[in-house]
């Protein structure tokens, strides 16, 4: 007769989440106070872009990809390559390597990526109230930055840039809740 065991493997890793979510808030809050008006493109923006944007994501989401989280997975490793991608937009053409796109082709990628959000908000419908607020105001970023690009209308882009500055200190407040939230072991802040 056998002895079978059962063996209940228990995940010690850390949350990733936290990581990609500052990585993104945090970028995302400089580039909108520059998109508000206050001060142009330059290299702290595109720095972060690469580095924190960028970097932090796609390893939050290699990591979500070994805890088996398909909408970690694809959030993070979509915002992570956004980030690369808006700073090859930038400096491609700065390298004259490419022509610097023009205001219908930035209005066509940014609405892109403003129907991959929107579909991806109807995920966070079964995540957490904190997701819900950041994947629909991103949502809404990226229609307002496109509709500025395509009518040239600068109040749009500066409406869109404090739209988008609440957009990522509300993904800084929910990475910054799941870390003192696990770190205390109860819900100091929802979530």
């Amino acid at each position: 007769m056998e002895n079978k065991k059962t063996v209940i493997l228990k995940d010690l890793t850390a949350n990733p989440a936290p990581l990609g979510l500052l990585g993104f808030g945090l970028t995302t809050v400089l580039l909108n106070i520059h998109n508000a008006g206050f001060f142009p493109i330059n290299s702290m923006i595109l720095a972060m872009g690469i580095a924190y944007g960028g970097i932090a994501q796609i390893l939050a989401c290699g990591m979500e990809f070994k805890k088996g989280n398909t909408f970690g997975t694809v959030a993070f490793g979509s915002y992570g390559l956004f980030w690369w991608s808006f700073v090859l937009l930038i400096i491609l053409p700065k390298l004259n390597l490419a022509a610097a796109p023009d205001k219908l082709s930035l209005a066509a990628y940014l609405f892109m990526w403003g129907l991959f959000t929107l579909v991806m908000f109807f995920g966070t419908l079964k995540l957490s109230r904190g997701l819900q607020v950041v994947f629909f105001s991103l949502a809404v970023l990226f229609f307002l930055l496109a509709l500025g690009d395509i009518t040239g209308n600068a109040t749009i882009t500066i409406i869109a840039g404090y739209e988008g500055i609440f957009t990522g200190f509300a993904a800084i407040y929910v990475g910054l809740a799941q870390v003192l939230n696990e770190t205390y072991g109860k819900e100091l802040l929802p979530t």
